[in-house]
């Protein structure tokens, strides 16, 4: 073990934060559950969204059998809707595959819906203590600023980025995923994007970045932001929000407490049916809109 995967490790194993899919007594099907919710999204709105949908559904086998209606309402707020299918389509699978539980192989993982490299490897380590070069945003930062003194890493993951981050990964099972788990942690808490608490930080006396006083970001030209106001991604938002919270189909008229009408909502609207996370219903004077069954 290197002295910087030693001293995160320790680090780790006083500051960890108590979530419930790290518990003695997680699933794998607990751990995927959680990483799907985690794209994208913190901590604070998952964890209370992940222990509604464990009670709910605790097994692949519950969720697959739920209706999809009740899958996105469990969704809420969470976002990107379209994972809370890709979820349910993945526990279809895993029943129909694995005889409903979740398998630990690299390959059979990646097979299934909506899982990346990026989630078999955190399943692998997390819910079976495998080796595994687990690489999230937040690793990538942590070792970008620690090992190669960078502020961030660049937008997109190098395969130089992934040969470093494998070397440095322990050849003990146990202590590789201890470790995928304690460097993802650092960058969540303390190594942040914007503010990070470098006076906190295990590596403050070995970080290269601090070493070299903080340089600013090389990339920030090439990464971009878009405003939320307005666009697309929030007209899609509001629509699904009022059918998550309606009992009957909506008529288009009644989505006008969603969105204004106009090309744009239609737009919105054609496109959450082409996904599956909204369904036409027939009508005299038109289709209403509700979600799928």
């Amino acid at each position: 073990m290197t002295p910087l995967v030693a001293d995160v490790v320790a680090w780790f194993d006083e500051n960890a934060r108590d979530l419930p899919w790290r518990a003695p007594d997680r699933t794998p099907w607990g751990v995927l559950v959680s990483e799907m919710m985690l794209q994208q999204t913190p901590v604070v709105r998952v964890e209370p969204a992940w222990r509604a949908w464990m009670g709910a559904w605790p097994t692949p086998a519950d969720l697959a059998d739920a209706p999809t209606a009740d899958v996105l309402r469990a969704w809420g707020r969470l976002g990107y809707p379209r994972r809370a299918l890709r979820l349910q389509e993945c526990a279809r699978a895993v029943v129909e595959r694995h005889g409903g539980e979740v398998p630990d192989d690299e390959a059979a993982l990646l097979a299934l819906p909506g899982v990346g490299p990026y989630t078999a490897a955190a399943v692998r380590a997390f819910a079976f203590g495998r080796r595994a070069v687990v690489l999230d945003t937040n690793v990538r930062r942590v070792l970008a600023r620690a090992a190669r003194g960078v502020a961030l890493p660049a937008p997109h993951l190098t395969a130089a980025e992934t040969r470093d981050a494998a070397a440095l990964v322990p050849a003990d099972e146990a202590t590789a995923a201890r470790w995928a788990a304690a460097s993802m942690e650092l960058g969540a808490l303390v190594c942040t994007a914007r503010s990070p608490a470098c006076e906190l930080c295990p590596l403050r006396t070995s970080c290269a970045w601090l070493a070299a006083g903080r340089p600013a970001d090389e990339h920030a030209h090439a990464r971009r932001t878009q405003a939320w106001a307005g666009t697309d991604r929030q007209v899609r938002g509001r629509v699904m929000a009022l059918l998550r919270g309606a009992l009957e189909p909506v008529p288009p008229h009644a989505l006008d407490d969603a969105w204004p009408p106009g090309a744009q909502r239609d737009r919105c609207l054609a496109s959450l049916v082409a996904d599956g996370l909204v369904a036409e219903v027939p009508g005299s004077d038109g289709p209403s809109f509700t979600l799928p069954r």
